[in-house]
């Protein structure tokens, strides 16, 4: 019988000027629990593969237990069947344990997602997969590059696409029905699905001070990631780009100094891309950034969404509970549920996608 656990951290996008661009792994991990008894030869499970949950949002119907609907699952699928490989190994069981909230803007989806990548490598023995090539298996499900290649590569990133020729960026992102024709659970077509161009994406590692822990405060609602994008304009202002420019040129070399320069931290931070616009779903978001100050809040840094919402982001050395809690009070404020329930947590960079045997 073979044993592992995949570990996968969550992630916060974004963070304040950095739209589409940085993210940061977080100390929150999904774990795939995985065996797999390559001595059988037969089994009568769909697709060999038996799936169990434990977490958020568990007994509900976001979470599919069915191998060809599940995320993760059929991502892994994804993996395999570029490689001619149809199903999963004879009697594999992923007993998954998520604690990462969903649709809050901490990468549930995009931790799924890498997960599932890696899922597919470990149960297909495809050793030849490095990371970078991983990463371009991601990019073909998910083409925020920020979420997922903080799940993956771990700690505070930058990424960027490559541009495609014609023929590759028309087909970059693969449909799941591709690999499980759709409905999902379709008769399996035998085709192969089209393999990722090579270097779709790329990452860069930045620094970050030690001082630095980032205080996630959670509401409880949920703002889907289609709903905070529709919010955005086809169009910004000149000014309002120049603004993210320069503010993005300065955070990660701001984070990565130690002692931590709470003032440039707190200018860098500053966003006018997509804060602004959400604020209509996130009520009290402007007054929660617009209040705070390293100068009124001893130990406060800065503070941001977290992706799509409505998770908030306070980046600080000292102090977290008063910072939490005051965070928390302006979004009751605001709020029409004056006693919004609210989870917070001090969190760290996390090390990227890794798997303990």
């Amino acid at each position: 019988m073979e044993s592992f656990v995949i570990k996968t951290p969550c992630s916060s996008a974004n963070i304040g000027p950095g739209f589409d661009v940085i993210g940061l792994a977080l100390t929150v991990y999904l774990e795939l629990h995985v065996t797999i008894d390559r001595s059988k030869t037969s089994t009568e499970e769909p697709l060999n593969c038996r799936i169990t949950y434990e977490g958020q949002g568990e007994g509900t119907e976001d979470i599919s237990l069915d191998p060809q609907s599940n995320l993760i699952t059929r991502v892994a699928l994804y993996v395999l069947r570029c490689h001619d490989q149809r199903a999963f190994p004879v009697e594999t069981h992923v007993h998954i344990k998520n604690p990462i909230p969903l649709g809050r803007g901490l990468g549930s989806s995009g931790a799924a997602v890498v997960a599932g990548v890696m899922l597919g490598k470990e149960a297909g023995g495809l050793k030849n997969l490095d990371l970078d090539r991983l990463f371009d298996y991601c990019l073909m499900i998910e083409r925020h590059p920020d979420n997922v290649g903080a799940a993956l590569f771990g700690g505070f990133v930058g990424t960027y696409l490559m541009p495609l020729n014609p023929e590759d960026a028309a087909r970059i992102e693969i449909p799941l029905s591709e690999v499980l024709p759709s409905p999902a659970g379709g008769v399996d077509t035998g085709k192969k699905p089209p393999s990722p161009p090579v270097g779709i994406g790329h990452h860069i590692k930045f620094p970050w001070a030690k001082e630095i822990k980032a205080v996630a405060i959670i509401p409880d609602f949920i703002v889907p990631t289609a709903s905070a994008r529709a919010v955005l304009p086809e169009k910004y202002p000149r000014q309002d780009v120049t603004f993210n420019l320069q503010r993005i040129a300065l955070l990660p070399v701001a984070l990565g100094q130690s002692p931590p320069d709470p003032e440039l931290i707190h200018l860098a931070m500053q966003d006018k891309i997509h804060q602004p616009y959400r604020q209509t779903l996130i009520p009290g978001l402007t007054e929660v950034v617009e209040s705070m100050s390293p100068k009124t809040q001893p130990g406060f840094l800065g503070v941001c969404l977290s992706g799509a919402g409505p998770t908030i982001l306070a980046l600080a050395t000292s102090n977290f509970e008063e910072i939490a809690n005051k965070i928390i009070a302006t979004l009751r404020q605001y709020n029409e549920k004056k006693d919004l329930a609210c989870e917070w947590k001090i969190l760290e960079p996390a090390e990227g996608t890794h798997v303990v045997r």
